[in-house]
């Protein structure tokens, strides 16, 4: 498999060449997660010490860099993901891998976007890459099914939705350390223990005490959703609406 971060040119590339192109990829990526996409190419040369030639020369257009970029971070996740599986238990690999996901947003938010609206340039580059990271979830994550670690309901389009809503909710935080506090939590909702469809307290409209006294309700599985501790606060809630 080429390497995204060879750049794919083969023997025929000289070594410096390959360099250059490397450190590219990796100013920019800085670059578009600290200003946005519209950081031009001049301070994308700039980061990574080379001409501004030398970026076009790899990259002739800014789409075709945000491609390459946004690739090499997935292959890095693939990498990742590939390690995990092989170092670590399955449940612990599957975790592992959607926090370092979820965690690493921060720098793939701007490219992320930016690569799914447009759809008029050809992105061969980036659409192998989306296939080689979608296998190693997939792979995650029937592991982790298989150990009993994960939810067997779930399939790897449901994890994928659920960890872009964990990166919406750590966006969400000025602090980045408690919104990735609420990313795990969330996380652990994957796990069998976490369905709350076990639990009947989960109901719609569930009054937390009682609307007579306050006191605690003793929550029903079924029927209408408990209002009042007992018939003495029932009557007494009667008698007050009868004479207002």
């Amino acid at each position: 498999m080429t390497s995204v971060t060879d750049g794919g040119g083969g023997g025929g590339e000289r070594a410096d060449a390959r360099r250059n192109r490397a450190k590219v990829l990796a100013a920019a990526g800085e670059a578009f997660a600290e200003h946005g996409i519209d950081v031009p190419l001049g301070e994308v040369a700039r980061r990574a010490g080379v001409g501004a030639g030398t970026v076009y020369r790899h990259f002739p257009s800014k789409q075709a860099l945000l491609e390459a970029v946004f690739a090499r971070q997935l292959d890095e996740l693939v990498a990742s993901g590939e390690r995990r599986m092989a170092r670590s238990a399955p449940t612990e690999a599957f975790f592992g891998f959607l926090l370092e996901v979820v965690g690493t947003s921060g720098r793939r938010g701007p490219v992320c976007e930016v690569v799914a609206a447009d759809g008029s340039w050809p992105h061969p580059l980036l659409t192998a890459s989306v296939l080689r990271f979608r296998q190693v979830l997939t792979a995650l994550l029937h592991a982790a099914q298989r150990a009993g670690g994960v939810r067997a309901d779930l399939g790897p389009d449901d994890v994928a939705s659920f960890a872009a809503g964990c990166v919406s909710m750590v966006g969400a935080r000025r602090d980045r350390a408690a919104g990735l506090g609420l990313a795990r939590l969330a996380l652990e909702g994957l796990r069998p223990s976490g369905s709350v469809t076990e639990h009947p307290v989960f109901r719609d409209g569930l009054a937390s005490g009682c609307a007579e006294c306050g006191a605690a309700l003793t929550v029903r599985p079924t029927g209408r959703p408990v209002r009042y501790c007992g018939a003495t606060c029932r009557q007494r809630a009667r008698r007050r609406r009868l004479a207002g």
